[in-house]
Parts: C-alpha cells; structure tokens; sequence
C-alpha cells in the first residue's frame, strides 16, 4: 500500500473514530475536532513508525505529548483566534489558557497506549498473514 493511501487511512479513521468518541462522551462534536482527530492518528502512527522499537511506554508518552501539543495550536486558533468555543478547559485543573489541561493529557496518553497497542495487533496479524502466504509458495 503506498504511503500517501496509508496516511489517508489513519487520517480518516482518526477524525471519525474522534468524532464518534467526542458523540460518545460530550454528545455531540465540531467539525475542527474531526480534522484534529486525523490528525493525532496520523501522527500516531508515524510516531509508531518512527521509534517502533521503543517501549510502548514512551511511545505513549510521545503521542500524549503530540496530541497536547496538537489539542493547544488547534485551540488557539479555534477557540481563541476565530472564537468558536468549541471547549473551553479553563474549570479543569492544571490548564493551560483553557485550551489544554494536565487530567486531559493523561487521557491522551492512555488513549495512545490503547492506539499503540492495536498497532502492534495489526502488525501481528499482518505478519503472520504474510508469513502463511509465504510458506503457501
């Protein structure tokens, strides 16, 4: 599969799979919020791709840094530049001009532990699926 069609993938399944989790828990979500959510699986996976070899600890680490870093640039501009109040963390502790919060950034990096390990599914899966159709020759 080529590179590009594989980044579109994770993008697409990251802002779907977002939105339905933002539905889930606030009950509804923003179309910025979809885009985000794109994005933080995209940048997941390249963070997986790139230090794979890493514990699954400090890739969690990574991508719950990445995402914070991520939820704040789109917060600025979102809710601070164009005031669309799409969330406003500014009741939760240990937040950072409303946009991001200490509670929430823990969130992300268990979500991205959850991430990561389906990643390492997958690749399993994969592996053991190339591997039978290579002792099928």
């Amino acid at each position: 599969m080529k590179k590009t069609t594989t980044y579109l993938i994770h993008f697409i399944v990251g802002g779907i799979g977002y939105g339905l989790i933002e539905i889930l828990f606030r009950g509804y979500t923003h179309w910025s919020m979809i885009i985000t959510g794109g994005s933080a699986l995209l940048s997941l996976y390249i963070i997986n791709e790139a230090i794979k070899c890493t514990s699954i600890f400090i890739r969690a680490a990574a991508g719950s840094t990445t995402i914070t870093l991520l939820e704040f640039t789109v917060g600025i501009i979102v809710n601070r530049i164009f005031l669309l109040d799409v969330w406003d963390y500014s009741d939760v502790p240990l937040n950072l001009l409303g946009q991001i919060s200490l509670p929430f950034s823990v969130c992300w990096y268990f979500l991205s532990f959850i991430v990561f390990l389906i990643f390492e599914i997958k690749d399993k899966l994969l592996y053991s699926r190339h591997s039978e159709n290579l002792n099928a020759v």
